[in-house]
């Protein structure tokens, strides 16, 4: 079987033109006619066409007079110095005006005639020079086709922009009321295959006057297959032929949309009955399409600028942020949010020699080192993008609906560290132009049958369902993701090695200051108990006067405050230096005794705490003991002033972690001081009538740091909820 693909139907050598057209090929180097149209008969008095090859128009002036007479035909040297440039002129051949058109194409020249024909009905406005104030996409193209309506005024006009892929979509319509509207509308690549893409970029502007006339035959010496791309009149392929005729239209009329050279779409018109355009004015549309071209490319370009500075500034702001840490994983955590957001991802893995650092909707563990190990074995790009990610490796590597599109940038391949980006599934639905399925159909070619993609018999809606892609992920997602690696690039080479020099001096100082805060706080233990016996010993044997009294009372309870600040500067030397046992572990009975005696410590019998689910997690079991023991003593103790103080207590299962809320309706914590909640000694001033040291949550912030976990907060007026998120055992 002779199998042609629809893509390599040989298109611009049809070996004839339209019947409206009417050819002659002439020699480029001696002006000898080597070819003609059949039909060049009917407008020239040529007895027998055959004494015309291998001879000059001049040796027939009786015949070719009008064409010998023209500028056109006697500055021919000088028009036809550049390839594919058509230049046109009028003439008269036997007394009827025909438009003359020549241009070379390789070896050959063409003379192209076609018969002028009168638009009554053709009305130009100003408003083409509208087409640079619209702002808005949808609004040009509907200008462009109100304008060239004045002009073409075909039963249906459509802007039809193509995709990435090769396939096309309807964006803007205008049609007759009785017409179904195709608005929305996508068309299969098979359609408008590559060859016929590439016609229209070189030929912007393409007409078939009547699908159902005959075709007009080239006539030549030779077997020589006529290349007629640039050619006004070329013959149509019967595959497209059909395919008009089988949506119901006679005639057609297309000017390419070109935009920064590149075939952006085309405005495409069709007419239920056979309709011929006159040249003037199929060359006026083409000038319509361009400016309305130059207009979108004007805008978008405006835009992508704009957009362009807001990403910059975003990227500025980045590298500001990542410059306060002395390591570059640390920086990508604490900014694990912003670079999430960059690219408009649902989530963010970061991945170095330690536990992956996540934030947003992301997949299982398991399922992100399967992700990694892919990635280093099958690709050599710094960065890989793919919508169908779940699609193509679903199965493979048993992936969910969360990783159904990713972006991979490998910071370094070598030490297996990379960010990957991830969007969930989208249920897309595509409404297509009829089933865009392919079938084979049968044709002859030369006298040959061939076996081809047949065009489609229907053009009614179909609605296609697609899994396993996420939405797409375009250029300002890949420029985002570009922005966050030149700012890796920026500060991890340049920034890093003298800031690393001088933290890595702050770190052996903040080392000697633990060691020397740990001794004071264990070693000054004795002597303050020893101060405190002595000064109880005072309080029941001194001379009981209320002065003298309150003056030993306030000595005990300042050594109490003293022993206290001590312990807890104790317990946050030991959250950072001492060893840790990760294990699963199950908090409800911790939680419950540390509220019960909450109640007690503070003195609030009419705390309300409720205690929902409490969910397993990976931890260190005397260190989650100190951080439920500082969060839920804060919550009660900053909401027992309340008229009805309430705590509330619960865990869930959040993309692979499990997230632990502690709630109150306490005092708040103030817009102004939030930057500065996990540092030590720190005390808000509302909380300046409770009794505390300003050291609990710095130990909770350490503890939940070194067991890869995270602790947050949302607070207002109403009262304050603590974040703690633990890796999931």
């Amino acid at each position: 079987m002779n199998f042609v693909e629809c893509h390599e139907e040989p298109i611009h050598i049809p070996g004839y033109i339209q019947s409206f057209g009417y050819l002659i090929g002439i020699d480029a180097g001696s002006h000898t006619i080597t070819f003609f149209s059949r039909n060049i008969e009917d407008i020239f008095r040529v007895e027998n066409a055959e004494q015309l090859f291998d001879r000059k128009l001049t040796d027939f002036p009786e015949i070719f007079r009008s064409v010998i007479d023209s500028d056109l035909y006697t500055s021919i040297h000088d028009f036809t110095k550049r390839e594919n440039e058509t230049h046109f002129d009028k003439v008269f051949i036997s007394g009827k005006e025909y438009h003359f058109s020549i241009l070379r194409s390789g070896k050959h020249i063409f003379l192209e005639f076609e018969a002028v024909q009168e638009n009554p009905n053709k009305r130009i406005s100003n408003k083409y020079d509208n087409f640079y104030v619209i702002d808005n996409e949808k609004e040009l193209w509907e200008q462009l086709l109100s304008t060239l309506s004045k002009i073409v005024n075909y039963d249906r006009m459509m802007v039809y922009k193509f995709m990435m892929d090769g396939s096309g979509k309807v964006i803007a319509e205008k049609r007759d009321e009785n017409m179904e509207s195709y608005l929305g509308l996508h068309y299969p690549e098979s359609d408008i295959p590559k060859q016929a893409r590439d016609l229209y970029l070189k030929k912007r502007k393409r007409i078939f006057s009547n699908v159902y006339s005959e075709t007009v035959p080239l006539i030549s010496r030779t077997d020589e297959n006529i290349d007629l791309t640039f050619v006004g009149s070329r013959g149509m392929s019967p595959v497209h032929g059909q395919y008009v005729k089988n949506s119901g239209a006679s005639s057609s009329f297309s000017v390419s949309i070109i935009i920064d050279d590149y075939l952006w779409g085309l405005v495409t018109c069709q007419n239920s009955e056979a309709k011929h355009i006159d040249l003037e004015d199929r060359v006026q549309a083409g000038i319509f399409t361009a400016l309305a071209s130059n207009a979108y490319s004007s805008f978008k370009s405006k835009n992508e600028l704009n957009y362009r500075l807001e990403l910059n500034e975003r990227a500025s702001q980045l590298k500001a942020e990542f410059l306060k840490h002395n390591n570059l994983f640390d920086s990508l955590a604490d900014n694990k949010g912003k670079i999430r957001k960059l690219p408009e991802a649902d989530g963010l893995v970061i991945i170095s020699d330690g536990e992956p650092v996540t934030v947003g909707t992301v997949p299982e563990r398991e399922t992100i080192d399967r992700i990694a190990h892919w990635a280093l074995e099958n690709t050599k790009e710094s960065m890989y993008v793919s919508r169908t990610f779940l699609k193509d490796y679903g199965e493979e590597l048993e992936l969910t609906e969360n990783a159904a599109g990713i972006i991979i940038y490998f910071i370094e391949r070598s030490k297996k560290e990379m960010l990957i980006w991830f969007r969930k599934e989208f249920s897309e639905h595509i409404n297509w132009a009829g089933n865009p399925e392919r079938k084979l159909g049968v044709f002859l070619q030369n006298g040959e049958e061939k076996h081809i993609i047949s065009p489609r018999t229907s053009f009614h809606l179909f609605t296609e369902n697609i899994k396993g892609n996420s939405k797409r992920w375009n250029s300002r997602d890949i420029s985002s993701v570009q922005a966050v690696r030149d700012v890796i690039l920026e500060t991890s080479h340049k920034q890093y090695n003298a800031i690393k020099a001088l933290n890595n001096e702050l770190r052996k100082v903040n080392e000697e200051l633990d060691s020397f805060s740990y001794t004071i706080s264990h070693d000054l233990g004795t002597p303050l108990t020893v101060m405190k016996l002595n000064a109880q010993m005072l309080l029941s044997n001194f001379e009981k006067t209320e002065k003298n009294r309150n003056k030993l009372t306030s000595i005990v309870e300042e050594i109490d405050n003293m022993a206290e600040m001590m312990h807890d500067v104790l317990e946050l030397s030991r959250a950072k230096h001492s060893e840790i046992e990760l294990e699963r572990l199950q908090p409800a009975n911790t939680i419950l005794k540390i509220s019960e005696n909450a109640k007690i410590t503070f003195e609030s019998p009419k705390s309300e705490i409720i205690i929902k689910e409490c969910p397993e997690v990976l931890a260190d079991k005397t260190m989650l003991h100190q951080v439920f023991l500082n969060v839920i003593n804060n919550a009660v103790k900053y909401s027992s002033h309340r008229d009805e103080p309430k705590v509330e207590i619960w865990g869930t299962e959040e993309g692979g972690n499990i997230v632990y809320r502690i709630s109150d309706n306490g005092i708040g914590i103030p817009q102004e001081e939030k930057h500065k909640m996990f540092k030590i000694f720190n005390r808000m001033d509302n909380a300046k009538k409770f009794k505390g040291n300003g050291v609990g949550l710095s130990i909770v912030h350490r503890i939940m740091k070194r067991i890869g976990g995270n602790v947050e907060y949302d607070s207002n007026k109403e009262g304050t909820c603590f974040i703690l998120t633990f890796k999931k055992p």
